[in-house]
């Protein structure tokens, strides 16, 4: 680690952030944040405590109703303000996201680009709370309909955007009057931290965010969960912790706000641009290392173009340079840790023992951290494990297909329902596409689609709720309902 690296992670608190105050843990405890690409320790963080996080919610309680109250043009400034320290520290904010998370600094900085926006969306959006009024049919009064503040949210992030996924949640939580507790994940907190203090500094009152660290997010996540106060739930993560959640949410019928697995398909038709479609397949694949709900995870091509298809993104995989993200030329970074090297060796040697031909890859590649291989498959079996398991990885793995109905078939033969990608030049095809795959979203003739001014979720077992767009910002209000007599 040079001195530009550490003097930038000297610059970030460690603790916890309670009430607008900045402090150790219960018992004064922490855990090591390490870079994955050297396995070096870079900080050491505070380790939040059921108590700590009982003292987090108190925080956000104290601080609701003033918040709810606050002008909606003052929320919208400080979100402003936000967004504009972000660009500020935009550098920082990459460089630190690459030192815990291990991804390549042009998408760490992409990164900061794309979750600075939902400050900027949201601070727009603040201002345009509306509800509605008017006279009932009966003619005996007048009906207000009403948005207001859930109440007090907790958040739960994860690793692999450890920027995006917390300006999505808190943006529109602040926008509509609400305050907050996040959880930020175990292996990539420093950025939510830093991001934290960022607020701090655009003036966010006391209380209205409050972040509490910790090696157990059982410890802090199910008192805060089972405590009446608490009002919404927002989790981005796998379906299977999701769906415990969702479980111990209902016991205090919280609303909830889920983004969960992903097992993407990629459907090439035998009509595409393939040079488009090269290039969307590799940004849909590769991008975040693999480490995306969105990540494509089956790559399904008509039969008639799979081979050519195959060859030229191989050879586009092969050129990668696999190495530590803020090294000058690096594509591919290392995966979070031992368990997803593991993991990801685990699925191409089920993939082959199935029938697949290995292209490329297939292996760890060297370094003292946990780097893996850009990987194409070919000639994917139906029943291999990657064709229900997302992979999390750079696993390119391709299966084919020979009509339309088929291909439909296979995209949709996952309990899954995230996202999904098609390649096609008939507009025709494409509107049928829209109609017919079950997923939340569509990047049609593009591999890369979020943006925050889209509304963000799945379908079936990919979560519930959407984060961005206009309908972000309504997953915090609660609709009320007032008569009026006119006599």
């Amino acid at each position: 680690m040079n001195k530009a690296e550490k003097a930038v992670l000297e610059r970030i608190p460690t603790g916890l952030f309670i009430a607008g105050r900045w402090q150790d843990a219960t018992g004064a405890a922490t855990f090591d944040v390490r870079d994955p690409a050297t396995g070096e320790t870079i900080a050491r963080v505070a380790d939040g405590t059921a108590a700590d996080a009982t003292s987090a919610l108190d925080a956000a309680v104290a601080a609701q109703e003033g918040w709810a109250a606050t002008p909606a043009r003052t929320r919208s400034e400080i979100l402003r303000r936000a967004w504009e320290l972000v660009q500020q520290r935009a550098e920082d904010l990459a460089l630190v996201m690459t030192l815990e998370m291990g991804k390549p600094i042009a998408e760490s900085r992409g990164e900061v680009a794309y979750g600075g926006e939902f400050l900027r969306w949201f601070s727009e959006e603040a201002v345009r709370i509306q509800g509605r009024y008017g006279q009932n049919p009966e003619g005996t009064g007048n009906m207000i309909v009403s948005q207001h503040p859930v109440g007090p949210c907790f958040f739960i992030t994860p690793w692999n955007f450890p920027l995006a996924m917390a300006t999505r949640k808190i943006a529109p939580a602040l926008a509509a009057g609400c305050t907050s507790v996040i959880k930020p994940p175990q292996l990539t907190p420093l950025t939510t931290l830093l991001f934290v203090s960022i607020l701090e500094e655009a003036g966010l009152p006391k209380g209205v965010v409050n972040v509490v660290t910790s090696s157990s997010s059982r410890s802090v996540s199910e008192p805060i969960i089972a405590d009446p106060r608490l009002r919404k739930l927002s989790f981005t993560g796998s379906t299977g912790v999701g769906k415990q959640l969702i479980a111990q949410a209902s016991e205090n019928v919280l609303r909830v706000s889920m983004e969960l697995g992903g097992n993407a398909p990629l459907v090439v038709f035998e009509d595409a641009d393939l040079d488009r479609a090269v290039d969307g397949a590799i940004a849909a694949k590769f991008r975040n290392i693999g480490q995306a709900c969105t990540a494509a995870n089956r790559i399904i091509v008509h039969e008639d173009i799979a081979e050519e298809f195959t060859a030229r993104v191989a050879e586009r995989v092969r050129a990668m340079t696999v190495g530590r993200g803020t090294d000058a030329g690096v594509n591919i970074g290392p995966l979070i840790d031992e368990d997803a090297v593991a993991k990801a060796e685990r699925l191409v040697d089920d993939a082959v023992a199935k029938g697949a031909t290995l292209v490329c890859g297939g292996h760890r590649a060297q370094g003292d951290g946990t780097f893996f291989a850009p990987t194409v498959i070919a000639d994917l079996s139906r029943d291999a494990e990657i064709m229900s398991e997302e992979i999390f990885g750079p696993i390119f793995a391709v299966t084919t297909f020979r009509t339309e109905d088929e291909a439909v078939e296979v995209a949709n033969d996952t309990e899954y329902g995230l996202i999904s990608y098609v390649f096609t030049e008939n507009l025709a095809r494409g509107n049928r596409m829209i109609d017919r795959l079950e997923t939340g979203m569509m990047g049609l003739n593009v591999g890369v689609i979020s943006n925050a001014a889209a509304p963000f979720g799945g379908v079936k077992q990919s979560g519930v709720g959407r984060e961005g767009g206009a309908e972000g910002i309504g997953e915090y209000l609660s609709t009320k309902y007032t008569l009026v007599p006119t006599s």
